[in-house]
């Protein structure tokens, strides 16, 4: 694995600083799924476990289309890999035929869409959350590094178990 993910900035202002962080764990997604075969990306290895590495980078996908695209600009921004009620986990289970590049093509996508939606917003701007309390984007950018962070742990463990590769 080649580690190129850039450090946040040890001295910064907020903004800078939540961008950064959710920038370096955006990288490490990407490090932890990088020189993996298709099929290593699609294992479910840590059982009773149903992720999987392509699992969680799907997932991810939504979570910054939903966050972002939808609550906070206020888009259209419908569902690519689940579906409520009928499919609510498709995004962690529906792996067997998924072209991979297209997967992670997204999910670069939806980072960068978030990422331009962020630097034109306020922190302190407000969205409303599923169950309607209203959130500043500050929170959302705080809830969407602990949603990165816990998914990267998981993420160390599946990458672990699937070559034994270890490390940040």
């Amino acid at each position: 694995m080649t580690d190129d993910r850039i450090d946040p900035a040890p001295v910064a202002d907020e903004r800078t600083s939540l961008v950064g962080f959710l920038d370096y764990h955006r990288d490490t997604l990407a490090l932890k799924c990088e020189g993996l075969t298709d099929e290593q990306l699609r294992l479910r290895a840590v059982p009773p476990s149903g992720m999987s590495l392509l699992g969680l980078v799907r997932h991810l996908t939504e979570v910054e289309r939903t966050w972002f695209g939808r609550r906070v600009a206020g888009r259209d921004v419908p569902p690519l890999y689940f579906s409520e009620p009928d499919n609510p986990d498709g995004d962690f289970d529906d792996l067997d035929s998924p072209d991979i590049a297209t997967v992670f093509a997204a999910w670069r996508t939806a980072c960068a869409e978030s990422r331009e939606i962020v630097a034109a917003t306020s922190l302190d701007a407000t969205a409303e959350r599923r169950d309607g309390v209203e959130v500043t984007v500050r929170w959302i950018m705080l809830h969407m590094l602990e949603e990165y962070a816990r998914h990267n742990g998981h993420a160390d463990f599946l990458r672990e178990r699937i070559d034994g590769a270890t490390g940040e």
